[in-house]
């Protein structure tokens, strides 16, 4: 990342060493009293929480793009939504995945025998989120206005593009640890006498955005005894960020109810009832909320996968259904960059290029879409590359000098398993990072930051009947770093410092 443009800090740093320790100290406190926490996986225990890693002061983040990126997103939940319910792009586009890919091909075998049974709940919810990165080294794809306005203000071109890292429409997280973010740095601001600079922190409304969403779909449905069913990892370890969105609904909407089951445990108590309703445990399940199911390691045996298929089958509203599952891997992304592609889902011509501004480089490594030009042209520049399957979750990318020995081991079917990225170096910006459990006085490092904004969108294939953009998250890890899930333990919540 040789010569990356170094972003300034919110405040001026380093702090006094007597200053730092208190603020830290008052932080930590806050965070683990206001539900900035997750559990150990180290020391793993039930009855007890460790705060969640943070960034001590905000990160700086230009207002236009956090604005652009904010305005796009209902514009993105209609074109997910839309390639969710296009079967026969789904059946093309990922037809070589799922000849060496089995994860995804138990996915579409399920999306296949609904269809041909008949979908019995038309409707489905989307809580989405896309993740992107600022640009600074690399000429945009798609040359925009923002980029001639750059040029006649004879300023760099780091703001010139928001490039899109992908679209998460299975468990798409932080809509909690979003907005709590805001709040631990918001109090460390004011503790450090910068109460003027919290202006600068956008409000975000993540949490109650995607309740609302999940609520709106419940009402839908019309049966006030029914429950919202999350479904659930065998063991937790984000709990914050999954219980308040629970308690969020209960506080907000106290005659919904919500329970918590694992894929396991709609095996041994679900049934489907006369009418499909889904019935886990005794009680009717009206909205599905995926929170695990994104991974194979969710799936034990066959048991698991019959639960997935009788939820499918079932009248209630999924989140995700099926199909927005599929439309969510890398290979669809992949396929939605390919030129000309956008319009057979986005008829208006702004809107379509409002989209192609923030796409970067997506490849093939099909033989038969040109993957061995495409492997040619990755194994030359390896650094600017990121190799990615269709997995979520994170931990999964290859980067950099990395990807020739993972090219050149691989049989060409299992390569067709990936995609390829254009690699996204973003600005650099510093600050403290606190972690849970860290020996001694932190550093200021060097970090990278990553923006998710959050949609909510419900409706039919004919049909949307809500649309909106509910929120956002920033999530930052070292600049070293490929991978950055807080979860995963290399990044930490951040909130956007907004300047001009």
């Amino acid at each position: 990342m040789d010569n990356q443009k170094i972003l300034p800090a919110a405040i001026d740093l380093p702090l006094n060493p007597k200053v730092l320790e208190e603020v830290i100290l008052k932080a930590k406190d806050w965070a683990l009293m206001h539900g900035v926490c997750m559990r150990s996986k180290t020391n793993f225990n039930t009855d007890s929480l460790q705060f969640a890693p943070f960034v001590l002061t905000p990160s700086l983040y230009p207002r236009k793009e956090f604005e652009k990126a904010v305005n796009l997103q209902t514009i993105l939940n209609e074109l997910i939504h839309k390639v969710a319910h296009d079967t026969e792009f789904l059946r093309d586009t990922l037809a070589g995945t799922i000849q060496v890919d089995e994860f995804t091909a138990n996915l579409f075998k399920i999306y296949e025998t609904v269809l041909a049974e008949g979908i019995t709940q038309e409707l489905s919810l989307g809580l989405v989120r896309s993740d992107t990165m600022l640009e600074t080294k690399k000429t945009c794809i798609n040359p925009c206005q923002k980029k001639l306005e750059c040029q006649s203000k004879k300023r760099d071109r780091l703001y010139c593009c928001v490039a899109m890292v992908e679209i998460n429409t299975i468990a798409s997280g932080f809509g909690h640890l979003g907005p709590a973010s805001r709040g631990i740095q918001s109090y460390i601001l004011n503790e450090l006498g910068h109460n003027d600079k919290i202006k600068n922190l956008p409000e975000n409304n993540a949490l109650s955005g995607l309740c609302d969403a999940m609520v709106e779909a419940w009402n839908i449905i019309g049966n006030t005894k029914a429950a919202i069913l999350f479904i659930i990892e065998d063991v937790t370890y984000n709990i914050c960020d999954q219980r308040f969105h629970e308690f969020q609904i209960r506080e907000n909407y106290p005659h919904v109810k919500v329970i918590r089951k694992t894929l396991t445990d709609v095996f041994n108590t679900g049934v489907l009832g006369s009418n499909k309703e889904l019935i886990v445990d005794g009680i009717v399940c009206s909205v599905v909320y995926f929170r695990a199911g994104y991974e194979p390691g969710h799936y034990h045996s066959q048991n698991e996968w019959s639960s997935r298929l009788m939820i499918e089958r079932s009248s209630a509203i999924k989140c995700p259904s099926i199909h927005y599952h599929l439309a969510g891997t890398k290979k669809v992304q992949q396929a939605l960059a390919k030129k000309g592609i956008l319009k057979r889902f986005l008829t208006d011509e702004e809107e379509i290029t409002r989209v192609k501004e923030i796409f970067t480089g997506l490849y093939s490594l099909d033989k038969e879409e040109g993957g061995d030009q495409v492997v040619d042209m990755v194994l030359k520049n390896p650094e600017g590359y990121v190799m990615k399957p269709q997995r979520e979750g994170g931990g999964n990318n290859i980067y950099g000098s990395d990807i020739p020995e993972a090219l050149t081991t691989m049989s060409e079917e299992e390569r067709s398993a990936y995609i390829v990225m254009d690699r996204i170096f973003p600005p650099i910006s510093r600050s403290y990072m606190i972690r849970p459990g860290a020996q001694g006085a932190p550093t200021i490092v060097d970090l990278v930051s990553e923006l998710g904004i959050f949609g909510a969108i419900i409706g039919t294939k004919e049909k949307i009947l809500y649309n909106r953009q509910v929120g956002h998250m920033l999530r930052t890890k070292g600049s070293s770093a490929n991978e950055g899930g807080v979860a995963a333990g290399m990044g930490a919540l951040d909130s956007p410092y907004l300047f001009d």
